[in-house]
């Protein structure tokens, strides 16, 4: 999801909980990943692979100068010929330790063996955090929990492009000359949705 599109959505998230909740969501994974430089893996369930999470937290570590924001995605079954950057499968969590960061995406009943395994990376010492539909059992292993209800304004996915966007975006500026990319997209964003000059 484009800037534009991010900025769109806030405006129409405006006056609830989701704008303020995925930046602060946002900020916390962001602070547990940069002083560390890295290590953060990416884990959903057996039936859900949060690929576009992954995807846009890549984009965002490029747009924004971290590159500690792009996520190792790990799998629940990988296959013999896939590529290297998918070829991550779940004993990569059981390896997890102090430093490193999992970000877990559960829009369902997660199942007993991901939930010891994120257990046993937490007790290493690993930050766990979750993006969930509200299971107490996900939401008492995570650090730091985001929880999306069936009767929210808004679903996982939206909450997911709201939580990367915001990761990319609350970074301090890289310096440089020239105005950032970002910041004249913004600036044309806020220029597009603005209402019309009145004419006298």
């Amino acid at each position: 999801m484009d800037a534009v599109r991010v900025a769109l959505l806030r405006e129409v998230l405006a006056g609830t909980e989701w704008p303020a909740a995925t930046r602060r969501f946002a900020g916390t994974l962001r602070s547990s990943v940069v002083p560390h430089g890295g290590g953060l893996l990416l884990v959903g369930t057996e039936e859900y692979e949060p690929w576009h999470l992954a995807a846009h937290l890549v984009d965002e570590s490029t747009w924004s100068g971290l590159p500690e924001l792009a996520p190792t995605l790990v799998r629940h079954r990988v296959a013999p010929g896939d590529p290297a950057q998918l070829a991550v499968g779940l004993g990569r969590i059981e390896a997890a330790g102090r430093g490193e960061t999992l970000l877990v995406v559960v829009p369902r009943w997660p199942g007993e063996g991901l939930l010891e395994r994120v257990h046993d990376a937490r007790r290493a010492g690993a930050t766990v955090l979750s993006l969930d539909n509200g299971d107490p059992e996900v939401r008492g292993l995570a650090h730091e929990a985001l929880s999306v209800a069936g009767d929210d304004e808004v679903d996982l996915d939206t909450v997911q492009h709201l939580v990367s966007a915001a990761a990319g975006e609350n970074s301090a500026p890289v310096p440089r000359g020239r105005r950032r990319f970002r910041d004249r997209l913004s600036r044309l964003a806020d220029q597009l949705t603005a209402p019309p000059p009145p004419r006298w």
